[in-house]
């Protein structure tokens, strides 16, 4: 077998068992609410640790990035990121929950940064575009965390042996792939933060991943929440897993879809999506109204961030690496406001109103994705 062919292998891994722990951890935020007895705005208390620690992980993503190649923050970061996982199952008080969570929004930071540095760079190798299939494979490790979450829910294990059991598979899983990662992928040129103006290629990138950030983030968190208390399902991982399913089938056509129609039309289309869905499911608040909406919001947000990161791939002042590092933060600032502010707005009017504001930010994909082309358009003038 080709070296690239075992590095796309191993990279694959890392990808697939990221989604399933961070599908795992999503699917059981019902349980920790109701574990520890907290209301919407306390939930969304909670929820703000992970953003907030992924901002001050930051600087030190993007200097891990920029100083090693990306192999060795990788392992190290998807190893902690299932130590925490533990933790967070483990956790007997608040404040080491707390403690959990902040460590494994941590590490998510880092590997997210990781995974998706190799994955630009390996695209490169191929010539041709396969950074939508990784992306796919983390939906499909989603789809697989909360399926087995369901699984687990259905036969009253509990909580602290869920999530060992994932994050131990995870933890032999990565070391195993290890050496057969990319290496040498450290950027001659383009990795240091340029403080100044405002440059429009990472700006409207960035605003683009804020607004994806905001409609996925959310959804990660509240759905099950949504399913559970708005649609009255016993099983309310449902809602999640059928978003996972859509978001993980889009992304594996995504490539074969931007090739056809283009980037431009393929973010107008994921937007429209995402307002449609939504509005559905808040009409419509029963059953089967609600699993073809979140599917369709599934579709919808699927092939915006692998999109974005191919991007910032093609940034002629920063390095892969820097680039999507920057870029990321503005997802994080998305996550920072999307769940909290949701849990803020559910608790002064209601969860079902809430949602309305992820229409809002699915439509406005489209006049952010129309200035990036047309700023990309100016310049090849």
């Amino acid at each position: 077998m080709e070296t690239k062919r075992k590095q796309r292998i191993a990279l694959s891994i890392y990808f697939f068992f990221a989604g399933v722990c961070f599908s795992t951890w999503a699917s059981r935020i019902p349980t920790i609410k109701s574990s520890f007895n907290l209301n919407e705005a306390e939930l969304g208390n909670l929820l703000l640790t992970m953003p907030v620690s992924s901002l001050i992980g930051l600087p030190i993503s993007g200097w891990l990035v920029s100083r090693f190649n990306s192999r060795p923050p990788l392992l190290a970061s998807i190893l902690f990121f299932s130590v925490a996982l533990i933790g967070i199952g483990y956790s007997d008080s608040l404040l080491l929950l707390i403690v959990s969570v902040f460590l494994f929004s941590f590490c998510m930071r880092i590997l997210n940064i990781s995974m998706n540095t190799q994955a630009i760079t390996l695209q490169k190798n191929y010539g041709k575009k396969i950074n939508g299939s990784f992306h796919g494979l983390w939906s499909t490790g989603g789809l697989t965390g909360v399926g087995f979450s369901t699984l687990m829910l259905k036969f009253n294990v509990p909580m602290p042996e869920h999530l060992a059991m994932v994050a131990v598979v995870t933890f032999i899983a990565a070391i195993a792939a290890y050496r057969f990662l990319l290496t040498n992928d450290r950027a001659p040129q383009g990795n240091k933060l340029k403080l100044g103006k405002p440059d429009k290629f990472i700006l409207y990138l960035g605003l683009l991943v804020f607004f994806a950030a905001l409609c996925e983030g959310g959804m990660f968190d509240w759905s099950g929440v949504y399913f559970k208390e708005v649609i009255g399902e016993d099983i309310f991982t449902l809602g999640y897993f059928i978003f996972m399913v859509f978001m993980a089938l889009s992304r594996f056509f995504s490539d074969i879809i931007i090739d056809k129609i283009g980037m431009e039309k393929t973010f107008i289309f994921s937007a429209t999506l995402i307002a449609c869905g939504i509005l559905m499911v808040v009409i419509f608040p029963y059953f089967w109204p609600a699993l073809i909406g979140f599917s369709m919001v599934g579709l919808g947000v699927a092939a915006i961030i692998p999109m974005v990161f191919t991007l910032a791939g093609t940034s002629s002042k920063y390095s892969a690496g820097m680039a999507v590092s920057i870029i990321a933060t503005y997802g994080i600032v998305g996550m920072l406001l999307g769940p909290p502010l949701i849990g803020y707005l559910a608790n002064a009017f209601s969860l079902k109103l809430s949602f309305i504001l992820f229409i809002i930010t699915g439509l406005m994909l489209i006049p952010v994705s129309q200035l990036f082309f047309r700023q990309q358009q100016q310049e090849q003038v």
